[in-house]
């Protein structure tokens, strides 16, 4: 995610990355060379739509998991469990996503290796549940499926990376380097399973190579070479895999109707409210993440891709936290769960303030500028959040303090589309224009 560097990028010719004009209708070997970060019309492919969809499984099974020990009120080891099975599918997903953008030629092989990683994501989803099993019981972390499914994948990920130093001279250096640091990562993973350290102690060690996966491509980009990724390519991906990842706002919108209709026999004023709660806060997400214009200012600026790429890691799990705070919800109103309505607003509250600081941060970094009005507009909703957990705290029910939770997006909609456009149009024209 480094500069561009003159000379840093391999040709995109027909021969060589099916990037061009009429890229070629058979899936052959071909070579694996740099494509064009200037290329008109990048969009997502159909191979990376359907390895997006493994994800879903994957969000699924977190949220799912998390959901189960907040409603008993086992926040911490809720809370650690989901931040290292955000941390581990996020971290699956970029790896993939930034290498497709540099050089996906869609030939045989790199489809054949896209499976492999598809494999792998299942594998990581259905190590998830005994990995949250064992952090709640505090004796070690059963973290041996997880590690399993990133085997799969790494060993497509070498397996690319070796055939693009192979292929592209410009970038022989980036490539290699990238094959060994995953590679060596990958042995400091495999090695905990064996050594089946503490919980305290794994702990200590998902954080020492949880860095170490951080630094190495920042590294390698800005050390050795840079990587022809394409900023609008990949500012598409990101935002396909929020629109992905609120899809568990949604189920977890149903499972909270489902449950009021179950408890009340029929359609009532809380299964409207929280039908209509649900739909707004996931719409209202969606909304105020695509104000940012991060394609533009990613294209002008390569060497901000870092802070941005890897900030979503927080937005993408308090999405995902946001669906499995109504999924507490849910159990809250048909009374199988064992906390209280305030505890059960609040898992759906602290996401979504949660995922307003991350956006306002990774705006504000991306334009490096603190605009007074959106500071405005952050505060105005960490005031409706508040409020929303207040009425409950009052003796409101969950269906209303839904509905309040979702004014929380609404407040920056309606502020950035009466003034906050033109803040950040001027905005936009001032770090264009350094």
């Amino acid at each position: 995610m480094a500069d561009r560097q003159p000379g840093d990028l391999g040709a995109a010719s027909d021969a060589g990355t099916g990037a061009s004009v009429h890229p070629p209708l058979d899936h052959r070997l071909r070579r694996m060379v740099g494509r064009d970060p200037d290329e008109p019309h990048r969009t997502a492919t159909p191979l990376e739509l359907l390895f997006d969809l493994t994800f879903v499984v994957a969000f699924s099974q977190a949220g799912t998991q998390a959901a189960h020990l907040l409603e008993i009120g086992h926040f911490t080891p809720a809370f650690i469990g989901f931040t290292i099975a955000v941390f581990a599918i996020c971290l699956a997903w970029i790896n993939y996503s930034w290498l497709a953008s540099a050089y996906d030629n869609d030939d045989v092989f790199f489809r054949v290796a896209t499976m492999v990683q598809m494999l792998g994501v299942l594998v990581l989803a259905l190590g998830l549940p005994p990995m949250f099993r064992s952090i709640d019981e505090g004796e070690h972390l059963d973290n041996g499926v997880v590690v399993a499914g990133y085997v799969v994948m790494r060993v497509a990920t070498v397996a690319l990376w070796l055939r693009i130093a192979r292929h592209d001279p410009a970038h022989r250096r980036s490539a290699l380097a990238y094959a060994t640091v995953v590679g060596v990562i990958q042995v400091g993973w495999v090695t905990t399973i064996f050594i089946n350290p503490s919980l305290p102690v794994m702990l200590g060690l998902f954080a020492v190579l949880g860095t170490l996966e951080l630094l190495g491509p920042y590294l390698i980009e800005r050390r050795i070479g840079g990587t022809p990724w394409h900023a609008h390519h990949i500012a598409e991906r990101y935002g396909l895999l929020v629109i992905i990842t609120l899809g568990e706002v949604v189920l977890g919108t149903i499972l909270t109707i489902s449950a009021v209709i179950e408890k009340q026999h029929e359609w009532s004023v809380d299964a409207v409210l929280v039908a209509f709660g649900g739909t707004a806060l996931a719409f209202g997400m969606w909304w105020v993440y695509f104000t940012m214009p991060s394609a533009k200012v990613l294209h002008r600026f390569r060497e901000r891709g870092f802070v941005w790429g890897y900030g979503h890691l927080v937005i993408f799990g308090s999405i995902a936290a946001t669906g499995a705070g109504l999924h507490v919800a849910a159990f809250e109103i048909d009374g199988t769960a064992h906390i209280g309505e305030v505890a059960a607003m609040l898992t759906v509250a602290v996401p979504v303030g949660l995922f307003l600081i991350a956006l306002f941060t990774i705006y504000s970094l991306l334009l490096r500028e603190f605009d007074r009005f959106h500071i405005l507009l952050f505060v105005l909703s960490m005031v409706a959040l508040c409020i929303s957990v207040l009425a409950v705290v009052a003796g409101a029910s969950m269906a209303v303090g839904i509905v309040l939770a979702a004014c929380a997006p609404l407040v920056v909609i309606v502020g950035y589309e009466t003034i906050g456009h033109r803040h950040q149009a001027e905005a936009l024209h001032r770090a264009l224009d350094r």
